[in-house]
């Protein structure tokens, strides 16, 4: 405290009172968010009690991450210290998915032994916003269904609501799912077996076929393979036949099928994947009882 009977503080008596350098307390007088109330007869700067009380504040909220304007806003009264630690929350929010995506990503990379372009392009995926992740599952439909009017709409449906929502705190087990289907969808093979498996449902169904009718089918060959395994009927048995027929009907073009079915399995991976996005179990493949038509369908190919 200077000697003149005003109780006013030096930079340097403000440092020892506060634990602060003077280094730091010039600097936050020069952007202005402490400055002296007086200066001295040598042009010093001088700081009263308040200044102390102004400064704790300020040391406050730096500690806390907030910036010199937010922190010169909030001394100004232009907004409310609740204000101005909302708005934090929410960047520090952002920043937080940002690290947990890097994180992720990083992980993945360990993960595969990723080269330096495989890393670019998974980093550049896990990064897309809902909306981007979306357009690639909407072209991804787009050009299996193009054409295809009485295809299944639940089966479009269905494939457009695959795994995009990726969550703001995903695991490294979801970016990787993600990364991978991202890259599936835009495979060329793989689209190329989906719209097969697409022409072969739309030249299955007539203009009054309801929709859902896909899902009936999958449902009664699980039932009916189901029960004839429980049965003990293998697929070499004549029973098989039978069982073929009430599945498929008599007049089946049971090669035809074989191929659907052998499709079927080929893109089974992007409905683990979904899932796997999704953070939910995956979905059961049921990967007996098609095995098991498989082999009944090629011990039993029918006309």
């Amino acid at each position: 405290m200077i000697d003149d009977g005003t109780g006013l503080l030096t930079i340097g008596e403000l440092a020892r009172a506060t634990g602060l350098t003077v280094r730091t307390i010039r600097y936050w007088s020069d952007e202005g968010a402490l400055p002296p109330v007086a200066r001295s007869a040598g042009g010093y700067r001088l700081y009263d009690a308040a200044s102390v009380a102004r400064l704790e504040l300020i040391r406050t909220l730096r500690e806390l991450g907030l910036g010199l304007d937010d922190v010169r806003r909030v001394l100004s009264g232009e907004r409310t210290v609740a204000q101005v630690a909302a708005a934090h929350v929410a960047a520090l929010d952002a920043q937080i998915r940002s690290l947990k995506v890097t994180r992720a990503v990083l992980s993945t990379v360990a993960r595969r032994g990723a080269s330096a372009e495989e890393t670019t392009l998974m980093n550049r995926l896990a990064r897309l916003s809902a909306a981007e992740r979306q357009r690639i599952v909407d072209e991804f439909v787009e050009e299996i269904f193009q054409g295809l009017d009485t295809a299944d709409p639940w089966i479009r449906e269905r494939t457009r609501a695959i795994g995009v929502n990726l969550p703001d705190d995903p695991t490294p087990e979801q970016v990787d799912a993600w990364v991978e289907l991202a890259e599936l969808l835009q495979d060329e093979e793989f689209r190329a077996a989906m719209r097969r498996l697409i022409e072969y449902n739309a030249a299955d169904r007539g203009p009054d076929t309801p929709a859902g009718a896909s899902m009936w089918f999958f449902r009664r060959l699980v039932d009916l393979v189901g029960d004839a395994r429980a049965r003990g009927v293998a697929p070499g048995n004549p029973e098989a036949d039978a069982v073929l027929t009430e599945l498929l009907g008599a007049d089946a073009d049971r090669a035809a099928v074989l191929r659907r079915i052998d499709l079927g399995r080929e893109v089974a991976r992007y409905r683990e994947l979904a899932a796997a996005v999704k953070g939910e179990q995956e979905p059961p493949r049921h990967q007996e009882e098609f095995a098991w038509v498989v082999a009944a369908l090629k011990a039993w190919p029918g006309r």
